[in-house]
């Protein structure tokens, strides 16, 4: 016989209320647990899921001594150039040896680079020194996007005593290059290599880039052609190589190519073959400095002893080098040797000479613009021989473009002189060239060779507007006359 324990009826019936509530219970307390775990997840997870736009710094112009930044979000719309590059870029070679293969046109069809002019240091600006100080430009990163501003160049162009003259009259002459260009990117009837440097520099100077609206084509077919021709000569550029002249047409193409690689590699834009242009353009030149430390005809390295003329244009390739932030094998020891033979070639009273410390063909020292310029730009202003040369050009810096003598090449280099030294030097060199400078330039942009315009002139006008377009940039236009930290 079994004996069963049997709940009463109100028992059992609390009994099942109880398993009832712990059910209920358990059921909430896990969902309870699940919400907190997704909380928890929720909150570890937040910001890589929180979606924010990036910003870019972009110039905007304000007081002499600041630099005021704006922050500006990015668009994610690419919008269109209006003038899309030419397809003169298929045109660049991909190797040493010429090839049929043309290279794809690169996307030019990006938004720039949004670190563009915000490297460190590259120099100091202009007028670091001498009486006065000069336009007082401060960091070159600034300095190139005050440069790429409209608006802060015509402030600047006034600071400086220019005048809005001055600016159109710089447009109608880029407009005229424009007008003249060969199909092959190059201009001018000789020396084209060396000519299509001069005109790819002023349209730098007025910060012209192949993302331009109007002038982007003219760039990127000039820096085309240079660059085709530097793949095709394995780092050497001259349009005849057989000539010793190409010297000039190297130094000139090497500094223009190194100041359009500092801007293209700024903007973010693929040049194909244009780095290695660069660097076999200014390595050539460093590697094949005359013994006496200047450069020569042909890049002999023996023979009389190179020329100032030849040597600053190796001096500014160099210069604008050191901007793009490459390496160059023995720079610094190169440009160490080249100040001292142009400090043999001036003479006691700050004049330059071309060979030595006589002038060419007569009484006045044609080059001692160029020479000053090299001190400047390697020294600074405030080096010995760049004062003695200013003290020279201060006495005998003249120019009359209607009558003569108005040599130009002489005044390209005088004009950066002043600028750099500043104060009463540059007050009173600039009444003596702009005015006759903008009344000298024609309807349709050019300017006309000047009567009797001393030894070396050429009658070519692309060569006589480059020169003159070149010295109205002088307000605002890179490079700086800074010292190079030798």
């Amino acid at each position: 016989m079994s004996i069963h324990a049997r709940l009463n009826p109100d028992a059992e019936s609390n009994f099942e209320a109880q398993k009832r509530s712990s059910v209920i219970t358990s059921f909430v307390i896990a969902i309870l647990v699940v919400v907190l775990i997704v909380l928890i997840l929720f909150f570890i997870l937040l910001p890589t899921l929180a979606m924010r736009s990036p910003t870019i710094v972009a110039y905007s112009a304000g007081s002499e001594d600041e630099d005021p930044l704006q922050e500006k979000r990015i668009s994610r719309e690419v919008t269109p150039k209006p003038s899309a590059p030419s397809s003169a870029m298929a045109k660049v070679i991909t190797s040493s040896v010429p090839s049929p293969t043309a290279v794809p046109v690169p996307d030019f069809n990006v938004v720039p680079s949004s670190d563009y002019g915000l490297h460190d240091d590259f120099g100091q600006g202009w007028g670091t020194g001498g009486e006065g100080g000069g336009g007082g430009f401060g960091r070159i990163p600034a300095n190139m996007r005050k440069r790429c501003s409209k608006a802060d160049r015509l402030r600047r162009l006034a600071q400086s005593g220019g005048t809005q003259q001055c600016e159109d009259a710089v447009i109608k002459a880029l407009r005229w290059f424009k007008d003249k260009q060969h199909k092959n990117g190059s201009w001018g009837g000789s020396n084209q290599v060396a000519q299509t440097g001069l005109v790819l520099l002023a349209y730098l100077g007025h910060c012209e880039t192949p993302l331009s609206e109007e002038f982007g084509g003219a760039v990127t077919d000039a820096i085309v052609f240079l660059v085709e021709n530097s793949v095709k000569q394995r780092g050497r550029l001259g349009s005849d190589l057989r000539n010793r002249h190409w010297v000039y047409e190297h130094g000139i193409a090497t500094y223009a190519l190194a100041e359009a690689y500092m801007f293209c590699s700024q903007l973010g834009l693929p040049f194909p073959n244009l780095r290695e242009s660069v660097e076999g353009g200014v390595q050539w030149i460093i590697d094949n400095q005359n013994n006496s430390g200047g450069w020569e005809y042909g890049f002999n390295e023996g023979g009389r002893g190179g020329d100032v003329s030849i040597t600053a244009w190796q001096m500014q390739a160099l210069k604008a080098a050191h901007h793009t932030r490459l390496k160059f094998r023995n720079m610094p020891q190169s440009i160490s040797r080249a100040l001292e033979f142009i400090q043999k070639c001036q003479a006691s009273n700050g004049g330059v000479g071309y060979a030595g410390p006589t002038p060419v063909g007569g009484g006045h020292f044609t080059l001692t613009g160029a020479g000053t310029l090299c001190f400047q730009q390697h020294k600074g202003t405030r080096h010995k021989s760049a004062k003695k040369g200013m003290d020279y050009i201060d006495r005998h810096a003249s120019i009359n473009y209607k009558s003569g003598p108005c040599n130009l090449y002489e005044h390209y280099y005088v004009s950066q002189a002043a600028i750099n030294h500043g104060g009463r030097s540059w007050l009173n060199y600039n009444d003596k060239f702009r005015d006759q400078l903008l009344d000298a330039q024609q309807g349709d942009g050019h300017f006309p060779n000047p009567p009797n315009p001393g030894p070396g002139a050429q009658n070519d006008p692309v060569y006589v507007t480059a020169l003159a377009t070149l010295m109205l940039e002088v307000y605002y236009r890179f490079l700086p006359g800074t010292g190079f930290g030798l």
